[in-house]
């Protein structure tokens, strides 16, 4: 009985632990010199968004939460755009680029749309493969927390404003 109550602990603890570093990422690591092409075809950088707030999301049109979230992001791109913020949607290796291209249009998103054709730009942002999964880069380029999931949107927007009002 000792022997499972222990397992049982160790088991909630690396679960704990695990969640606690994806959920609630405060780490201010340099966020990786990715380069991203966008729908246009031209090229985003990581190093063209510093001295900007900047929220890059992981998504893909086939994932029902990414979809449910888009509506939300686009409000927060639109209400905090002016002010220094922006928002790169990176979609997933394995999204048909039609479907990404069609998404965008249809739902006319208002920030950069990316195509991570080869899966590099995932690999590079921590071997992304849950979607959604987003990170929220200060001013200096540093990554001040990642979210699994859609974040909660009133939290998010707080930790915006505080980021927007750091120089």
């Amino acid at each position: 009985m000792a022997i499972k109550q222990w397992a049982a602990g160790v088991t909630v603890a690396a679960f704990v632990a695990v969640g606690a570093y994806l959920y609630l990422d405060m780490g201010g690591h340099a966020a990786p010199e990715s380069t991203f092409v966008l729908l246009d075809g031209s090229r985003q950088s990581m190093a063209d968004l510093r001295g900007k707030v900047t929220l890059v999301n992981f998504w893909a049109t086939n994932c029902s939460t990414c979809v449910a979230e888009m509506p939300a992001l686009a409000a927060t791109y639109d209400k905090y755009h002016t002010q220094g913020f922006d928002t790169l949607a990176v979609a997933m290796s394995y999204d048909p680029p039609s479907y990404v291209v069609n998404f965008a249009a249809t739902r006319k998103l208002p920030f950069k749309v990316a195509i991570d054709n080869t899966g590099q730009l995932a690999r590079d942002w921590g071997d992304v493969r849950l979607t959604p999964t987003s990170f929220l880069v200060n001013k200096r380029g540093e990554v001040v927390k990642s979210f699994v999931g859609a974040p909660d949107f009133p939290a998010l927007h707080r930790l915006i404003e505080q980021l927007l009002a750091q120089s």
